[in-house]
């Protein structure tokens, strides 16, 4: 018996082997659906995409779904828009990941840009704060709604959770580096597979915990055979692609080193930025107002308050300091065109490399996805992204919720804490009405972002009457 094809009534059996199982236009409208509602940082990010794909499209089935986060989660760059890609891959073969992975990046470089370009016009004004302050609380429970969902399904054993809570304390208390977390992760999840056998066996898709039932097998999702002639081409071409414009400024732009400069140091940033965009952001914050001067001290910060605002990843903060830098160095340019191709070139050698690491790698995973051993190693991993997600909703909650925080620094303990005087009464407020929309009411994540937007324009225009 074949199962019919969700959306066009044929039988799955029916598409070509390495085809189309889902209609490229049919696919390519939810991936729009999804990248206008990628608020939140990579935990709402991946939120929606589970929402979409694996609990009301039911393209996907969840264990499918949390193998291909699990490799993205080991790979340099946003994990979010990179899950994007691996999925489109899934459904609709390359042409399905250049897609999902463009139009998953491509409102936040609209948007970021008409912010930095706001930004640069006019500075902070008290409409843009408002909007801030209603916008900030409501991502916070977005991600502890992602927390929630996530733990649930992944954490279906107690050693699981007890590694989820060990990643979570090593990150919050400790500051042990990411990259450490995975890997001791990986390697704990194959250490209790073998005394704890069903952690390498992934489970079948009956139970609460696994999602819903996909409605297409795993068997009939994209796959190819991995080969040297197809990776070197695709490291050729990846390369090439990356590497073009960067070479371009070099060889006809002489009156300035901005874009040049930008566009070495970021593709450099683009293969270091293990752990999200937080792990990241202090040693950019560093180089772009210390090294470079691209921007004063302080300004880093708006920019994270921007790109928090906007869809996509978070890590397109650097657009905004490619934009506000070339501004202030444009050499012979106009400013503002020097600002806008700055901010474009950045974009590219950020995200290029995204779609090579996918691309490249995909079918190789994909071969290994039966691998007891690896399975285990990836099911450790998973447990620890739901301690790093929770390690990133409290960073967030601290930073948004209070004006102060201070360092506590006592042997291998490095805390950041609140100073409690600085509590921001109406972020608590607008805070308990976003979980209230989204826990009570279940409503999506962009309806709520519109409610708390609405409350700080109302806080700001009660607070300027009075």
């Amino acid at each position: 018996m074949t199962t019919p094809d969700p959306t066009s009534g044929v039988p799955l059996s029916a598409h070509p082997t390495g085809g189309d199982v889902i209609p490229l236009g049919e696919a390519t409208k939810a991936w729009f659906s999804i990248s206008l509602q990628t608020f939140g940082g990579p935990a709402g990010q991946i939120a929606v995409m589970q929402h979409k794909l694996v609990d009301e499209k039911r393209w996907i089935g969840q264990q499918r779904f949390l193998h291909a986060l699990n490799y993205c989660m080991l790979l340099p760059g946003p994990e979010a828009q990179q899950l994007a890609i691996y999925t489109g891959w899934l459904l609709n073969g390359t042409r399905g990941g250049l897609i999902a992975g463009s139009l998953f990046v491509l409102p936040g470089v609209l948007a970021l840009g008409v912010l930095s370009a706001i930004y640069v016009r006019f500075g902070e004004t008290d409409l843009v704060s408002a909007l801030f302050a209603g916008v900030a609380p409501a991502v916070i429970a977005i991600v502890v709604q992602a927390v929630h969902r996530v733990a649930k399904r992944a954490l279906n054993h107690a050693a699981l959770l007890t590694l989820a809570l060990a990643a979570f304390v090593a990150l919050t208390v400790f500051a042990v580096p990411f990259p450490i977390v995975v890997f001791a992760a990986g390697l704990l999840g194959w250490l209790l597979s073998r005394r704890i056998p069903e952690l390498a066996t992934p489970k079948g898709h009956g139970g609460a915990d696994d999602g819903p039932a996909p409605l297409i097998s795993d068997d009939m999702l994209h796959h190819e055979l991995p080969s040297r002639r197809r990776s070197l081409g695709i490291v050729a071409l990846g390369l090439t692609l990356w590497f073009i414009p960067v070479a371009a400024f070099a060889l006809l732009v002489d009156s300035t080193s901005v874009f040049v400069d930008q566009g070495l140091f970021f593709s450099g940033a683009a293969v270091v930025t293990f752990g999200g965009a937080y792990a990241v952001l202090a040693y950019v914050a560093q180089q772009a107002v210390h090294v470079y001067g691209w921007l004063a001290p302080g300004e880093m910060v708006r920019g994270l308050a921007l790109a928090e605002t906007t869809p996509g990843p978070l890590i397109m903060v650097v657009q905004f300091v490619a934009f506000v830098g070339a501004y202030r160095n444009p050499g012979n340019f106009d400013p503002w065109v020097a600002a806008i191709l700055a901010s474009l070139l950045v974009t590219w050698v950020t995200f290029v490399p995204c779609f090579l690491f996918v691309l490249l790698g995909a079918p190789y995973v994909e071969r290994l996805r039966g691998n007891r051993a690896l399975s285990a190693a990836l099911t450790g991993i998973t447990a620890a992204v739901v301690g790093v997600i929770a390690n990133l909703a409290v960073f967030f909650a601290l930073h948004t919720l209070f004006d102060r925080t201070k360092d506590v620094d006592a042997g291998p303990i490095h805390l950041d804490v609140p100073v409690l005087t600085s509590w921001d009464p109406v972020a608590f407020a607008i805070t308990g009405v976003a979980l209230a929309a989204m826990f009570w009411r279940n409503w999506s994540p962009l309806r709520t972002l519109g409610l708390c937007a609405a409350l700080g324009l109302v806080v700001f225009g009660v607070q300027a009457a009075f």
